[in-house]
């Protein structure tokens, strides 16, 4: 049920229920003290009437209570009844020590006793003030509370309903205008309060939303397109030869047209491998299986593949010995993508080198090509990027290489950067956390 009620009706609940029990609980304190204060008046005042009428007998030295109106007075000595007022002939006002609220005749009283002695003898004089005027007092104070609280919370339950209504105002527009931006048109945005309250913050992180999520779309819109890219070279060119082979069957040699459709099928499984490994990693759906794995065998098995290929030479002088605790198949894609990215981008020479730092494990991978722009280091671990030099694909890559480097170094914890190399190309550096 509270789900469905609105935040403006929840709260103006909520705060006439919490002012609706501090009236009652000061409506009550109130009358309390009001009656208190009523009956302490009336005591004073049968003090002040016991010691009046003590002093008269004193001083006339008979026994004879002088009327008091409203008041009822006993004289006793020791037990003995001496004598009473007209009102009090029928009752007996018992002894007290201090004033005393007592029931006296079906009706509520103040009592009170005071000592004198006259011509000689000791007398308790007992006197007793009714509380029906401080009572009808008390109790209209109490109806009057009564009657105006509730009239007083629905005002208070108005003002608030207005007031949170009022301040609620700028996050249903903000609401509606986040509700109608369509997929298309995420380059719009709310307007921002010049205020820094909590409606302004609201305003300035919907904005921050709404520019990640058209960055995302555009990075989404632009890699779709890249992917379908690199993935019409490949089947375009296998459909051109099988176009080819069966127009013209006696150009094409023994074998060509199965030897481009493999080569060609290849390229498009290793993209898609690469695409379905990136987004596992986005997703996080890719388990990491750490165990101990030796970084430095793991380079200098890319250093002889590299060899093997005779496309250049590769210097693993700077290889020492260095062990992580990680995913050995994700860890030797990485070192792949690196040494083959560094060799596709190379004129003639890579260096490879891992060594052990207080911090972890740092590879470096250097090569003596063209090097990347400082102002285009960065771009170069997005998906599908063109570079002015060409590192992405032009020489032959996917452009997803490195972005597959840096998922995998942020996935066990560490991180990868490129800066200049000495050997005048480009040196990726990824730094690993140790075992």
């Amino acid at each position: 049920m509270g789900r469905r009620l609105s935040v403006r009706l929840r709260t103006t609940f909520a705060a006439t229920l919490v002012i609706a029990l501090a009236l009652a609980l000061g409506s009550v304190l109130l009358v309390r003290l009001v009656e208190d204060s009523l009956v302490a008046n009336v005591a004073d005042t049968a003090e002040r009437d016991a010691e009046a009428t003590a002093s008269l007998l004193e001083a006339s030295g008979g026994t004879l209570l002088p009327e008091i109106r409203d008041a009822l007075q006993q004289l006793y000595e020791s037990d003995t009844l001496v004598s009473t007022s007209d009102d009090a002939d029928r009752l007996t006002l018992p002894p007290v020590d201090r004033p005393t609220r007592a029931l006296i005749d079906g009706d509520d009283h103040i009592l009170v006793t005071r000592a004198t002695t006259v011509a000689g003898v000791d007398y308790d004089l007992r006197l007793a003030l009714p509380l029906d005027d401080a009572l009808r007092a008390s109790a209209t104070v109490s109806g009057i509370l009564w009657a105006a609280v509730p009239v007083l919370l629905v005002v208070i339950a108005l003002l608030v309903w207005l007031v949170v209504g009022r301040a609620l105002r700028p996050v249903d527009t903000i609401r509606r205008e986040v509700d109608a931006i369509g997929p298309a048109e995420l380059d719009r945005r709310v307007a921002e309060p010049s205020t820094d309250d909590e409606v302004g913050r609201l305003a300035r992180t919907m904005n921050r939303m709404l520019n990640r999520l058209d960055g995302a779309a555009r990075a989404q819109r632009r890699f779709v397109s890249d992917a379908s890219h690199e993935l019409r070279s490949p089947l375009a060119s296998i459909r051109q030869h099988a176009e080819l082979a069966r127009a013209y069957p006696e150009q094409l040699g023994d074998g060509e047209l199965a030897d481009v459709v493999l080569a060609e099928g290849a390229r498009l499984q290793d993209l898609v491998e690469q695409l379905l490994l990136l987004t596992r990693l986005d997703e996080g759906g890719l388990a990491i299986v750490r165990s101990p794995v030796d970084v430095d065998d793991l380079l200098l098995g890319d250093a002889r593949r590299l060899r093997d290929l005779g496309t250049v030479a590769v210097d693993t002088a700077g290889v020492a010995a260095a062990r992580v605790d990680g995913d050995g198949r994700m860890l030797a894609r990485l070192t792949r993508n690196l040494t083959d990215n560094a060799a596709r981008h190379a004129s003639s020479h890579v260096a490879l080198a891992v060594r052990e730092t207080a911090g972890g494990v740092e590879v470096t991978v250097d090569d003596d090509g063209a090097g990347i722009p400082s102002d285009e280091r960065e771009r170069v671990f997005e998906r599908f990027v063109r570079l002015d030099e060409g590192r992405a694909r032009d020489a032959g890559g996917s452009g997803l290489g490195l972005a597959i480097v840096a998922e995998i170094a942020r996935a066990h914890g560490g991180s990868v950067r490129v800066e200049g190399s000495s050997l005048g190309g480009a040196r990726f550096v990824v730094t690993l956390p140790a075992s």
